[in-house]
C-alpha cells in the first residue's frame, strides 16, 4: 500500500523557539505555530478559527531556526505529521500530533520587525539570505541574450 506524509504550513510562532541538544550533540529546535482560517456563516458573519501546531527541527536547520526566529514571526514551514505517545507521570496516556520541519522558509522581516506576507528573508534550508538590505541579490547581473550560447 502506498503512503504519503508531507504537510505545508504558514503562520506565526506561538511561542519562543526552544534549542536544546541530545546526548550526541545533535541540535533539537521546538516551537508552536498558529495557523488561522477565516471564513462567513451561513448568515454572513464573518468567523475565524485558530489552530495550534507542534513543530520540531533537528540539526543546523535548527539551530539556524532559534537564531532567527521569535514569537510572532511569521514562517513557511513544510515537513511530515508524526503521532507522539507517552504516559504522564499519573499514569495517563496521552498523545500528541507533531510536525518534523525539513524545510523552512522564513515569511516575516529581520527580529524586531512585525512579521507578515513580505518577501522572504531566508532560504528553504535555512541559510541566510544573501547580504544586503531585505535579503535582495548581491551577485553579478543575468547573463544577457548575446552571453546565451544557444
Amino acid at each position: 500500500m502506498a503512503s504519503y506524509n508531507r504537510i505545508i504550513l504558514m503562520g506565526n510562532l506561538t511561542r519562543e523557539p526552544e534549542l536544546s541538544y541530545t546526548p550526541s550533540n545533535t541540535a533539537v529546535c521546538k516551537f508552536g505555530l498558529a495557523t488561522n482560517h477565516k471564513w462567513k456563516d451561513r448568515e454572513g458573519n464573518p468567523r475565524e478559527e485558530a489552530c495550534f501546531v507542534s513543530c520540531v527541527i533537528f540539526g543546523r536547520s535548527g539551530e539556524t531556526f532559534n537564531q532567527y526566529m521569535s514569537k510572532g514571526q511569521s514562517v513557511l514551514v513544510e515537513g511530515r505529521l508524526t503521532l507522539n505517545q507517552w504516559t504522564s507521570p499519573d499514569g495517563e496516556k496521552k498523545s500528541r500530533h507533531e510536525v518534523f520541519v525539513e524545510r523552512f522558509t522564513f515569511t516575516g522581516g529581520p527580529r524586531g520587525e512585525s512579521g507578515g506576507g513580505g518577501t522572504p528573508q531566508r532560504a528553504a534550508t535555512g541559510a541566510p539570505a544573501a547580504a544586503g538590505a531585505g535579503g535582495g541579490y548581491d551577485g553579478p547581473p543575468p547573463p544577457t541574450d548575446d552571453d546565451i550560447p544557444f
